[in-house]
């Protein structure tokens, strides 16, 4: 269902099977009226160990999954927020986010945080996109 043509204003909750999303009560995206809301995501627990580019590109790969199941897609986005723990780590993951959005260009705030929900995790992004 495209979130522009039958239910434009119904709200769709979007799973990305995260182990936090039932304990915390949250959805990776919720869909509504056009506009796609995605939560902070960060890398699997798979990346562990691995720099910040690599967790920034599985971040992105998630949150890119997300909105397809949202009918949506990286052209799509208009604004990112990302959080590293160090600062050091912004070019190699302004890279991955490059990459991922040179040719749409969005919105974006960068901001290093003390401390992520796992002590190994270098990056989280949060993304906003608009359809219709």
């Amino acid at each position: 269902m495209s979130l522009t043509d039958t239910a434009p204003h119904r709200r769709r909750n979007i799973s990305s099977g995260g182990a936090y999303e039932s304990v915390f009560g949250y959805s990776r995206a919720v869909a509504k009226g056009g506009q796609i809301h995605v939560s902070g995501t960060c890398a699997p627990a798979s990346h562990e160990g691995r720099g910040a580019y690599e967790q920034a590109k599985a971040a992105l790969e998630t949150i890119l999954k997300a909105l397809n199941e949202a009918d949506a897609g990286a052209a799509d986005v208009v604004r990112t927020v990302v959080y590293v723990r160090d600062i050091a780590d912004a070019n190699e993951v302004a890279k991955a986010h490059l990459e991922a959005f040179d040719a749409v260009r969005p919105a974006s705030t960068l901001v290093q945080v003390t401390s992520m929900l796992r002590p190994w995790q270098l990056v989280e992004i949060e993304a906003y996109a608009l359809v219709g």
